[in-house]
This record gives structure tokens, C-alpha cells and sequence, in this order.
């Protein structure tokens, strides 16, 4: 099951999001931390799947935290979780390794679809009508609409 961390300077929205994620969600939280620095020793010793981080936090913001985490782990997900949502422009988020920035406000209306989208792997389509090498093509019927 994919393990998410919880990076928070505030131990309010912390506990609020881990009580969300592991009621609500299929998901677990494998860990937490308070400011930027702490997220990049959690995340190098718990190696989850997704983080869940603030943008504004003492010792080192989140988007500086997201660039060392992309940089150190390219398969993580991070999901920048701020009230600050509409002043980040998906060019820099994009810039610092951010899959998805979520408004405080209303973050957690969706985020058990967003967490569902980001960690869950996509099935591949195949075209249903294709035909082995040596078999010989069957016409499909034609269904009167």
C-alpha cells in the first residue's frame, strides 16, 4: 500500500490530514515532518510514495524541499498543500518537482481522488478488435443502433 508523508510546520493540519488519509482514503501515512529539512531525512528513510508538503515553513520551504526530493527520488509524487495555491503558476511547480498544488481551503474536498489519480497505476488500453499473428480475422457483427 503506497505510503504517504505529511510535512507541516503546523502539528494542526498534520494530525488533520492523517486523520483524513487514514479514514477517508485507501492510503496510509508512513511518516511526518515539521519543515523542509526534516522532510528530505524522512522521506530518504521511509522512501514514500507520495508527500504531502506546505510551501511556507522555516529551515527550508517546500518548494525548495520538493527540488532536493525530485532530485534525490524522481519517482516520488508531491502534492504542494498551501494557502498560497493561487500564486503558484504551474511553470514553477512544474520547475520544482510538483505534481499537484492543492488550496488549504478546499484541498481536502478532493484529495482522496487526487491521491487516487497520482498513486494508482494507469491500465493501459488495448484495442479490443485486434487479432493474433496466424488467426484469421473474424468480421464483427453489426448491431443495428
Amino acid at each position: 500500500m503506497p505510503g504517504i508523508l505529511i510535512v507541516d510546520d503546523n502539528a494542526s493540519i498534520r494530525l488533520l490530514l492523517r486523520v483524513y488519509v487514514e479514514s477517508k482514503t485507501a492510503f496510509t501515512v508512513c511518516g511526518e515532518a515539521a519543515h523542509g529539512v526534516e522532510a528530505i531525512e524522512q522521506a530518504k528513510l521511509l522512501q514514500p510514495d507520495l508527500v504531502i508538503i506546505d510551501l511556507s515553513m522555516p529551515v527550508l520551504n517546500g518548494a525548495e524541499a520538493a527540488v532536493v526530493l525530485k532530485k534525490a527520488m524522481p519517482h516520488i509524487k508531491i502534492i504542494l498543500f498551501t494557502m498560497h495555491a493561487e500564486n503558484i503558476g504551474k511553470a514553477l511547480a512544474t520547475a520544482v518537482g510538483i505534481d499537484l498544488t492543492l488550496s488549504k481551503a478546499d484541498g481536502l474536498l478532493k484529495l482522496d481522488e487526487h491521491l487516487n489519480s497520482l498513486l494508482k497505476p494507469q491500465t493501459p488500453i488495448f484495442k479490443s478488435d485486434a487479432v493474433e499473428i496466424g488467426t484469421p480475422a473474424v468480421p464483427k457483427p453489426v448491431l443495428p443502433s
